[in-house]
């Protein structure tokens, strides 16, 4: 017989029996996580016209496709993507939160050479009330006798009140004048726009007017004596007014404290042509001034 060469017997196509290179050799074996990920093809008409779903990747046995591994990996990956973006929302809204919670009452930071738009501290919003500044013990060591109290009505609000103390029988005839007025931030203010500012621009200006009145004005030049010790700022000042046949002499006394500005104005009739009025001390006048403007001025600590 010829010599024939031996050839094991064949197997059915597509059956693989186990060993290294059998099919259940891969069956749960996944490739590495940097492993290219099936491609995605667009869907495509059948025959008939019925579009079909691209052909997935193929499902080893026991249901599990290769390359799940990596799939698994990558979405876990923009999981934690995912999960980080939202506490980032999260803090970012937090932290919103709060920069708007504390713009509330308190001041706001300033901005070097930004204006200032809000109160800062040691400023005052409002002011007390004028009449009950005084004491009325204190009126009446400088005003003796029956007096007539007048609250003028207030233009600012709270930031602003006003007192009329009036004392009328002769020989003696005194006019008190009180006002507090709080000044609020403002744009056309000196410096950085504070309300601090604006108190000491109107100081300035009282101060200006009186040591050279405007033209027209009824005052006369006032002599001015600075005071030291008092307030940020404060002088006194003396007039004497000529109206017709009376002569009367007013004491005034401005002091500034932060933002708020007290003016004490006491008349007393030096001369009049009609009754028995006067004299009067300008010193006393200026001493009794001065007196009342710090018991005003020490409402507004």
């Amino acid at each position: 017989m010829p010599e024939q060469e031996f050839l094991p017997p064949r197997r059915p196509a597509g059956s693989r029996g186990p060993g290294p290179h059998g099919r259940h050799a891969h069956q749960d074996e996944d490739p590495p996580p940097w492993a290219t990920l099936p491609p995605v093809r667009p869907a495509r008409p059948d025959a008939d016209g019925e579009e079909q779903a691209p052909p997935g990747p193929r499902r080893a046995p026991g249901g599990r496709a290769p390359g799940g591994r990596a799939l698994r990996a990558a979405a876990r990956r923009r999981r934690r993507w995912l999960v980080l973006l939202a506490g980032l929302a999260v803090a970012a809204g937090a932290v919103t939160a709060v920069l708007l919670l504390a713009g509330g009452p308190g001041p706001a930071p300033v901005t070097p050479g930004a204006l200032i738009t809000t109160f800062q501290p040691g400023e005052l919003q409002q002011v007390p009330n004028a009449c009950g500044a005084l004491p009325a013990a204190t009126v009446q060591q400088y005003l003796p006798g029956k007096v007539n109290v007048a609250s003028p009505l207030p233009v600012d609000g709270s930031a602003e009140s006003a007192c009329d103390w009036t004392l009328d029988r002769a020989p003696v005839y005194r006019l008190l004048e009180l006002n507090l007025l709080a000044y609020a931030p403002s744009g056309l203010a000196s410096g950085d726009g504070s309300a601090t500012f604006a108190a000491i621009d109107a100081y300035d200006t009282s101060l200006q007017d009186m040591k050279s009145p405007p033209p027209r004005s009824p005052g006369p030049p006032a002599a001015i004596t600075t005071l030291s010790g008092f307030g940020n700022q404060a002088f006194s000042a003396v007039q004497v007014f000529r109206t017709g046949g009376a002569v009367t002499d007013v004491a005034t006394v401005v002091v500034r404290y932060h933002n708020v500005v007290v003016t004490v104005t006491l008349n007393g009739l030096q001369h009049s042509d009609r009754g028995n009025y006067g004299p009067v001390s300008s010193a006393q006048l200026s001493a009794a001034a001065l007196a009342l403007a710090r018991a005003a001025e020490a409402t507004v600590h």
